[in-house]
């Protein structure tokens, strides 16, 4: 019975039921050590929060714009208690009418800079850029009365211009309306406070370009300004016709938002992109327009776009009208994306860790067979686990140096470890130098699909199956009746070349 009990010990079987409990058991370090990644990865997602609330954010820019101040004024019938005429009392309410460019057109550039907070490197840009555009002539009748037989009275117009971030202005924009300097102050009047749009700046027309406003001539503009934001712009397309040309010597852009960009071009030397988004195809304006109350009141706006367009908003209320055109505000993007990524790196390929140490636990199991040597479990579990720290080494590298640099560090220490250990366990540096040479070529099968994001699967896949391939053709004579029967160890120096 003992005599059985120690067969069964030293069976194959058993042996890869050992290897398989042995790699469930390295599961643990590769969770750790994917714990790792994971918690510093949102320490650098903290640190670029971090810089945005002391520095300056992602930027969204909407504007220019015209807003045009107006009070409607009314009389009110008055009534008794049966309710009957008695009277007349004056009412009245303070409104603003939007007018948007009828073509805007941006020319910027975007010079990138990086910040540090700790070990972290935040991308961030400056951009240096040039609005022009004009007004069509403003008609007073286009002003729809949300009162019967109301009057209505307009005020002093005015530009409005928004950025998600106001700390990121590099000085006040300079603008140039009909041939007039118009100057910024803070924040839109007539806004109620926590209005999204309320936060902005404004410049009152004033001057020549006043006079041609009220004239009822269309008025052209130009506009100065710098901005500083975090890796992303974003850009409303508010006027009828907006295009957009943006260049910057960053080599990796992301392009993004509703709108891709029409044409671009990405080089080693940096991007080069135009836009051109019609308002046929964006509900930008609307949104807009039910951000802009002059009352703070999304509703008031929206009751006075649904008396102005009775068909287009046929059998909606105006507060439904307000909730429709809510929602994430429809914008072209364009980001200054890290071209890697250390930690998406480190955990791609720390999603191959339980494969890779099962490749190599297999190449050791096969050494054992054929060269009629005893490894121990210890043995083993020493190989998975220089395997496991492999991939915590390359995250330590990947914060300090390059990834590729990281990685072949990483991969040559893991090497060369391995093909010294294995010099001894297999009785002999070739056969070391072998394994050392296996594992070297598991590490740069690895780095391929790591190279190769849209291919990995496929590249993953033929990995596979290849390594499968390679082991049946190579064991397709063995009789694994005669190697699961015991075999005494052989000694060092018989082993040895």
């Amino acid at each position: 019975m003992l005599q059985l009990f120690k067969a069964m010990l030293n069976s194959m079987l058993a042996k890869v039921a050992g290897l398989l409990f042995l790699l469930l058991l390295l599961c643990i370090p590769l969770g750790e050590i994917h714990s790792i990644n994971r918690a510093r990865g949102e320490s650098q997602r903290e640190a670029a929060d971090e810089l945005s609330a002391t520095y300056a954010g992602r930027q969204t820019m909407v504007g220019p714009l015209l807003l045009v101040p107006y009070v409607e004024r009314w009389m009110e019938p008055l009534r008794n208690a049966q309710g009957k005429v008695i009277g007349q009392e004056p009412r009245s309410k303070e409104m603003a009418h939007v007018v948007f460019p009828d073509k805007l057109h941006i020319e910027g550039s975007m010079a990138p800079q990086e910040r540090y907070r700790g070990i972290f490197r935040i991308p961030f840009y400056t951009l240096s850029a040039a609005l022009t555009g004009g007004f069509a002539a403003f008609d007073p009748k286009a002003v729809a009365h949300s009162e019967t037989d109301s009057k209505i009275e307009f005020k002093a117009p005015f530009i409005a211009f928004n950025v998600s971030d106001l700390r990121g202005l590099d000085g006040s924009p300079a603008m140039t309306m009909g041939g007039e300097a118009l100057r910024f102050k803070q924040r839109v009047p007539g806004l109620a406070d926590g209005a999204w749009f309320a936060d902005g700046i404004h410049a009152p027309v004033t001057g020549a370009a006043l006079t041609a406003w009220q004239a009822g001539t269309p008025v052209s503009f130009d506009m100065k300004l710098g901005l500083v934001g975090q890796d992303t712009l974003a850009i409303a397309p508010i006027a009828e016709e907006t295009t957009a040309h943006l260049s910057s010597p960053w080599a990796h852009p992301s392009f993004s938002g509703r709108f891709l960009a029409a044409e671009r071009s990405v080089t080693p030397q940096g991007f080069d992109a135009h836009w051109r988004v019609s308002s046929l195809v964006t509900s930008a304006r609307e949104q807009v327009r039910a951000g802009l109350s002059a009352r703070g009141s999304s509703t008031d706006n929206a009751a006075a776009e649904a008396v102005a367009s009775p068909s287009r908003y046929a059998g909606e209320t105006a507060v439904a009208v307000a909730h429709r055109n809510a929602g994430p505000l429809q914008t072209f993007d364009v980001s200054l994306a890290q071209p890697i990524n250390v930690y998406s790196m480190s955990t791609r390929a720390g999603k191959y860790g339980v494969l890779f140490i099962g490749l190599v636990l297999m190449a050791a199991f096969m050494f054992e067979l054929f060269r009629k040597l005893r490894l121990h479990p210890i043995q083993y579990g020493l190989v998975g686990l220089s395997i496991a720290l492999f991939f915590l080494l390359l995250l330590a590298l990947s914060e300090k140096f390059a990834f590729w640099m990281a990685y072949a560090g990483a991969a040559a220490a893991s090497v060369v470890l391995l093909a010294v250990y294995f010099s001894a366990v297999l009785a002999g540096w070739r056969r070391g130098l072998s394994f050392g040479a296996f594992v070297a070529l598991l590490y740069g099968a690895l780095y391929g699909l790591l190279a190769s994001e849209s291919n990995a699967l496929l590249l993953g896949a033929l990995l596979i199956f290849g390594m499968l391939a390679v082991l049946m053709l190579v064991t397709r004579k063995v009789d694994w009746y005669a190697l699961s029967r015991r075999v005494e160890p052989a000694s060092v120096e018989a082993q040895a070349p």
